[in-house]
């Protein structure tokens, strides 16, 4: 997925607003005197998937374009524990302040993508796709979807704008799959038109309607196999619903086109990064 530029410029600008308030100011380092000059070195103290290098390259540039960041990995880097992610130089409070903002950015995002990494993994060698979902953290969508693409995901829509997906409370509204989907179609916009169902009944009217996409909503195992040979490949099937790890492969093994899991973005562990600044004498 390719993130806009202004996006992560955006969020970036955004987290240092709420660290540094309105004038910006970090009253803690004002006590090091000005001129200071400081290297730092950012390890991780555990194995990661790294994801979310220009997000911390931009928090610094935005605190001080003049500090120098040497970095010694890149997104999509398997880490080991302790390694060095990246050393760091030049004025002391400016590495300080901006300091959380980046690792803030980095652990989370790095947290996704390791997170995705033992999902995608799960799945083996399966043409399986792995969907994230929109249950991301407020304000960092676009970032969090990036971070699991890094980890081995496929998009799922990035929003309520680029497809769509007819759910109960929309059928509701139209009285019918059919009336919900007509409608759809009746937009006449080139994105694709996913409906979720609940029963093999819902299935068969999703398939007559023409949808895209189907979603099998909480299907068990044996229902999930119902469904793909009912739908005998006119439709891609995508597998939700409170997926757990350890069921992964065998819901992939149904024959499903797609699993989408929305512990890959809110159920992660954010990293545990560690900065360490010394001051040039």
């Amino acid at each position: 997925m390719h993130l806009a530029f202004d996006s992560l410029v955006h969020q970036v600008s955004a987290a240092l607003d709420e660290d540094l308030g309105q004038p910006p100011r970090d009253l803690t380092a004002e006590l090091i005197p000005e001129q200071t000059q400081a290297t730092a070195r950012l390890i991780c103290r555990e194995p990661a998937l790294v994801a979310g290098v220009a997000w911390a390259q931009e928090t610094f540039r935005q605190v001080n374009p003049e500090v120098e960041l040497d970095w010694r990995v890149k997104d999509g880097d398997w880490v080991d524990s302790n390694a060095l992610w990246c050393e760091i130089r030049g004025n002391a409070r400016a590495i300080l302040t901006a300091e959380r903002t980046a690792m803030n950015f980095l652990q989370t995002l790095s947290g996704t993508a390791t997170t995705t990494l033992a999902w995608r993994a799960a799945l083996g060698t399966r043409d399986t796709l792995l969907l994230d979902t929109r249950k991301t953290l407020p304000g960092m969508r676009l970032a969090q979807k990036y971070a699991c693409t890094v980890g081995g995901a496929t998009n799922h829509r990035l929003g309520l704008f680029d497809a769509f997906l007819i759910k109960e409370n929309h059928i509701a509204a139209h009285g019918s799959i059919a009336g919900a989907v007509a409608a759809a179609q009746g937009m006449n916009l080139s994105v694709p038109i996913e409906v979720e169902v609940e029963t093999l009944e819902e299935l068969r009217e999703a398939l007559a309607a023409g949808a895209d996409w189907i979603m099998l909503d909480n299907f068990d195992l044996e229902r999930t196999r119902q469904a793909v040979a009912l739908n005998a490949g006119r439709a891609r099937l995508e597998g939700s619903g409170n997926v757990q790890l350890n069921e992964l492969e065998a819901l992939a093994d149904t024959g499903v086109d797609a699993i989408s899991v929305g512990a890959l973005t809110k159920h992660l562990r954010a990293c545990d990064l560690s900065l360490r600044v010394e001051m040039n004498r």
